[in-house]
Parts: structure tokens; C-alpha cells; sequence
């Protein structure tokens, strides 16, 4: 089992990737003020000592723990290291990345931050740290005058009173405030608050007292236990769990083919430095995290070297596990990395992928982790050529030529992560496909579920290019949010009844390890849509959502899947908002049984 600790940002997104394991978990929070949808955790509250961590796991089979509390939370921190030791268990800590910020005075604890405050003749002071840091700077708020913003919430109130700190002095935080407000509000000379990243607001609280002039002190977070491993990402955190707990997971997680290409491209690199190959390669991931792959080999070709690594997507069905990727990389005397063609790797003919139409098809992402790799080595101006192991014949499997990619795959991944059933690498492809049509200047964008779908809206559109045709998969509310993003004037979505009876219930992720038909649902919309009793015992009894093609009246039908489809849109058009939505039901045989609003197609 897992323990998490939480309470923040970070323990929301923890509870949300350990959920994917189907398995019991507890998620354990200082409070119990924190609002969280737990399926398969179990929620615990209250303070823990090392000992408690200790054999609370020894009692209930830990086997991971994952910190995810706040930066400033050093008290647990040291708790959770010490039971870490006592236990053997290893840690993941879900950290916050560092914000890079600048004309700010950074303070290396709160006495020094004290010392800082005298020493600038500061006043007027207003504290963005919250109740917890009271006791803290008491030795500045009892000689200057001091405004502390706190929670509203009677227990901070009263934490803040016992510390002696006037009442008059508290300011309420108030969600959606901004930030200037209340330095207007207060006009204090100075404004102090805590490194604690970008879910904490930081570069927020710094702009904001910048534009009025305000100095802004900065205390620097704690230290992390040398013995946890950092992660920053959803991504990160999944992969971490695959490799310390392997049984936690159904399905195993994997690498890019942008990170095994990042790899490559580092082990050729290092050969070039050093003369000698590598047997694994570390990368830097976009999110932050650290990746080490194994090199199947590396060699020098001349005034060049090249790094071969094996791509492995885990239980990802991807096209391209498996395959052998290099990277032939040569110093060019500049300050510049030029990506070359390679072999297996397709040339871009078509604007909108964010990278040069004729160049070689590696994505934005994988060229900036490759950059920023080389960096880390020293490396700032090299050519870099990129192939893949059998490319030509994968890219065939895939929708490339639609994009105005020929002759071979894409390079792509934005985590750097690949996560089991495609989630991520499906909606970057929906994206990938609306820049494209943007870039065409299509003014029109037909989604559609699969295959079959797409077959039926090709006939009905048959004006389109190709590059309006865009498969979403499960995520509707992706492509949408995604055609809205872009400013397409209208956007068509062609689905499935069984996609339609979950999108109807307000599920914009159709996928069935997320949400299952609903016979109730399907049973209390038959039952509004004025719908015999036949019809509603059917509803509550089908099996499969296409069932009810053949097993409902055709009256009833008729009345249920307008209702249907009507929920459709209700839960559709919100993600349009500037554009012209239609949606299309079509069944079993490939025929467009209801289309709302009510129209005739048009291309």
C-alpha cells in the first residue's frame, strides 16, 4: 500500500495518480479541512510523530510513501525521513519546481529574514506566510507595526491570538483576490513570503508588490532529505510508483520517444567528450524529474558520434516499442542545435506542428530537452540527426500524412512520460491535429470517436481536407477545449451511442476506466424524456449501450436519444463558447439517427 501525505495542491494530484491503481491507499492530512474525493483511499487526520509513521506502516503493509506536503512543512518532512530510515521505506517527495525570479532579497531562514527586515529599515510590514509563521517573526512584529494574511477560519483566528498577535493586525484571505488589492489596502514598505513555488502564488505576490515599488522578502525553502526522490509532475510521480512499487499499477508506464532520442543524443554526446560510451544515459525531463536509460550501444562516425537506445512504452499499445532509436550528433562551431534528417524520422510538409515545414519531424518538446541536455554538457551549437529503427513502415500504422508528416514517425512527448492507454500522447495528438487544421485555415473541425464515425462524417463533409477530420478518442472535452483555444467558427462532433449515454451524464473523458454506463442514469433520462415503462425497464436492464437500438420501442427511441443528445450539447457548448456547435448521433450501421440543433449538414 501507499501513504501519502497531503493537504496541498501536490496531495490532490498524488491522490489523483495513485487512484489509477485501482488498490487501497491512505491519504493522511493534518487537518481534515481539506476537501478531497477519495475512491479507493482512506483518509486520515492529525499530527504524526516518526515513531507513529513508523509503525502505522509496519501495521498496515506500506510499502511507499509519498510526501506531498507543503515546502515549509519541515516538521513532518524530518518526520517522514526519520520513519524512512527506521522503516526502509522509500520515499517520493512531490515537490514544487523552484520559480526563477528576480530583484527580490532571499532570506536563508526566518532569523535571517528578521535580521534582513531591521536591517533595510522596514516598518510596515505585511506578511504573505501564513499563521504558521507568526511565532517566527515574532521578534519583528513586536517592535513594528505588522499585518499577518491568514485563512478565515475561526482555528487560524485562534492560533494566531495565542501567539499574541493583535486581531486588529489579521487581514482574510479571500479566493480570486488579487493580489495588489491588498497591498493597496495595507501600503506596507516591505512584503515578506515564503519560496514556495508556483501552486503557492509566488511569482503572483512578487509582481504584484513590484508594480507598486515594494520590496519583497523571500525565505528559502528547507532542504529536502537527501534520501527522497524528488518528482514535479503527475507524469514523474507515475513513473517514480512504477519503479519502487512494480505491482502498484496494473499497467507499466514508459518512455517517449522524445526522451529516448534526448538520451541518445546525450550518450553520443559524451562519447564526443570523453572517448568513452556510457551503458545508461541520464535526461532531465521537462517537468524537472531525472531519467536514466540504457544505451545499447554508442560509436563515433567520424567527426561525429552516435547513441542507440532502445525505446520500451511499457504496456502503452504504441507503434514504436521496442524500436531502436539513435542519435548522430557533431559539433558545429556555433552557438546553435540544428536538427538534421535521419533515417525513419518523417519530413513536415504542413504548418501548424510548431516546427519548420522541410525540416525533420522532431516536436517542440524533444528539441528543447535535447537543447537543454546538451547544455547540461557543455555543448550549445551542434548538428543533431535523429533516426528511427523501421520509422517508415511504423509511420504507416499511424495518422502522420494527415498531419503533413511523410516518410517516417514524428519524435514527439511533452512530459517526457509515456502513461498507460495513450492519455497524454492522445491529447497532444488532438492538439497537434487542431494546429494543424488552424494552420490550414480550416474554418470548420469535425471530430470524431473512431474509425467508423469517421467514415460516416467524411461522406457528410466530403468538402473538408482531411486535416479537419480529427479523432478524439475518449476526450471530447479535449477537442473542444482545443477548437476553442484556435477560434474555430464551428466545430462537429460525430459519436456513438455508448460514448453519447456517458458524454449525456456530463463525462467530457469517456474512457471506461473512468466511468461505466449508467443504467440508472440511462433509466431516470427515459423516464424524463416521457418514455413508456417498457422502455424504462430496458433502459435499467441493458447490457450494452448499443442494445438499445433493437431492445427499445421505436417511439421511445425516438424521445430517449433526443434527450440524450440534447444533455449532449448542454454539457458541450460551454467548451464553444464564441463558436457553432453540431453534434451528430450516428448507429451501428454508419447512419446519422439524430443531429442537433436541428440542421442539414454543410462543409
Amino acid at each position: 500500500m501507499i501513504l501519502i501525505f497531503g493537504g496541498t495542491t501536490e496531495g490532490r494530484a498524488a491522490v489523483k495518480v495513485v487512484e489509477e491503481g485501482g488498490k487501497p491507499f491512505f491519504y493522511s492530512t493534518l487537518t481534515g479541512s481539506q476537501e478531497i474525493s477519495l475512491s479507493h483511499g482512506i483518509r486520515l487526520t492529525g499530527a504524526m510523530t516518526a515513531a507513529d509513521i513508523a509503525e502505522f506502516c509496519r501495521q498496515h503493509g506500506i510499502g511507499l510513501i509519498v510526501d506531498a506536503a507543503h515546502p515549509f512543512a519541515l516538521g513532518l518532512h524530518s518526520s517522514v525521513a526519520a520513519a524512512a530510515s527506521l522503516t526502509g521505506l522509500p520515499v517520493i517527495l512531490y515537490g514544487r519546481r523552484r520559480e526563477e525570479l528576480s530583484g527580490v532579497i532571499l532570506c536563508s531562514d526566518w532569523d535571517d529574514a528578521v535580521r534582513k527586515l531591521e536591517e533595510s529599515g522596514s516598518s510596515r510590514l505585511l506578511a504573505l506566510t501564513g499563521v504558521r509563521t507568526i511565532p517566527a517573526l515574532k521578534p519583528f512584529w513586536e517592535r513594528h507595526e505588522c499585518w499577518f494574511r491568514i485563512l478565515e477560519r475561526e482555528e487560524s483566528v485562534q492560533e494566531a491570538l495565542s501567539w499574541g498577535f493583535p486581531r486588529e493586525r489579521l487581514i482574510f484571505f479571500h479566493p480570486g483576490e488579487k493580489e495588489k488589492d491588498v497591498l493597496v489596502q495595507v501600503r506596507p514598505d516591505a512584503v515578506i513570503t515564503k519560496e514556495s513555488g508556483a501552486s503557492g502564488y509566488l511569482r503572483e505576490k512578487v509582481d504584484a508588490a513590484g508594480s507598486l515599488g515594494i520590496p519583497v522578502f523571500v525565505v528559502d525553502r528547507p532542504p529536502v532529505p537527501e534520501a527522497f526522490r524528488t518528482v514535479y509532475t503527475e507524469s514523474g510521480l507515475r513513473r517514480a510508483i512504477d519503479e519502487l512499487l512494480p505491482d502498484f499499477f496494473p499497467l507499466k508506464s514508459g518512455y517517449t520517444t522524445g526522451t529516448c532520442a534526448a538520451a541518445a543524443a546525450c550518450a553520443a554526446a559524451r562519447l564526443l567528450i570523453t572517448g568513452e560510451g556510457d551503458k545508461e544515459s541520464a535526461v532531465i525531463l521537462p517537468g524537472g524529474e531525472t531519467a536514466v536509460l540504457p544505451v545499447e550501444t554508442s560509436r563515433t562516425e567520424g567527426s561525429a558520434a552516435g547513441g542507440f537506445v532502445r525505446k520500451h512504452s511499457g504496456d502503452d499499445p504504441d507503434a514504436t516499442d521496442g524500436c531502436l532509436i539513435s542519435a548522430s550528433v557533431r559539433l558545429n562551431g556555433s552557438d546553435e542545435v540544428r536538427f538534421l534528417p535521419g533515417e525513419g524520422v518523417g519530413t513536415v510538409t504542413l504548418p501548424g506542428l510548431g516546427i519548420p515545414v522541410g525540416g525533420p519531424a522532431v516536436n517542440p518538446a524533444p528539441r528543447r530537452m535535447i537543447r537543454d541536455n546538451l547544455a547540461t554538457l557543455g555543448i550549445i551549437g551542434a548538428d543533431v540527426s535523429i533516426s528511427v529503427e523501421n520509422g517508415a513502415e511504423i509511420a504507416r500504422q499511424t495518422f502522420n500524412s494527415r498531419l503533413g508528416v511523410v516518410g517516417g514517425i514524428s519524435i514527439i512527448g511533452t512530459s517526457g512520460i509515456v502513461r498507460p492507454f495513450s492519455n497524454e500522447a492522445f491529447t497532444a495528438s488532438i492538439e497537434r491535429s487542431v494546429n494543424v487544421a488552424s494552420a490550414m485555415g480550416c474554418s470548420t473541425v469535425v471530430f470524431n470517436s473512431g474509425a467508423r464515425s469517421e467514415a460516416v462524417l467524411r461522406r457528410l463533409y466530403h468538402a473538408l481536407p482531411p486535416q479537419a477530420f480529427i479523432q478524439y478518442g475518449n476526450f471530447i472535452g479535449c477537442a473542444l477545449s482545443s477548437a476553442s483555444v484556435h477560434g474555430f467558427p464551428h466545430a462537429i462532433i460525430g459519436m456513438m451511442i455508448g460514448k453519447a449515454v456517458k458524454l449525456a451524464e456530463g463525462h467530457l473523458d469517456t474512457h471506461s476506466h473512468k466511468v461505466t454506463m449508467n443504467r440508472e442514469f440511462l433509466r431516470s433520462t427515459a423516464l424524463e424524456a416521457g418514455c413508456s415503462p417498457m422502455a424504462l425497464e430496458t433502459a435499467a436492464s441493458v447490457n450494452f449501450a448499443r442494445d438499445l437500438w433493437t431492445m427499445m420501442p421505436d417511439k421511445d427511441l425516438v424521445r430517449f436519444i433526443r434527450r440524450i443528445m440534447e444533455l449532449c450539447l448542454k454539457h458541450c457548448a460551454p467548451l464553444l463558447p464564441e463558436g457553432r456547435l453540431t453534434l451528430h448521433l450516428i448507429d451501428e450501421i454508419g447512419c446519422v439517427r439524430l443531429t442537433l440543433p436541428d440542421s442539414e449538414p454543410q462543409g
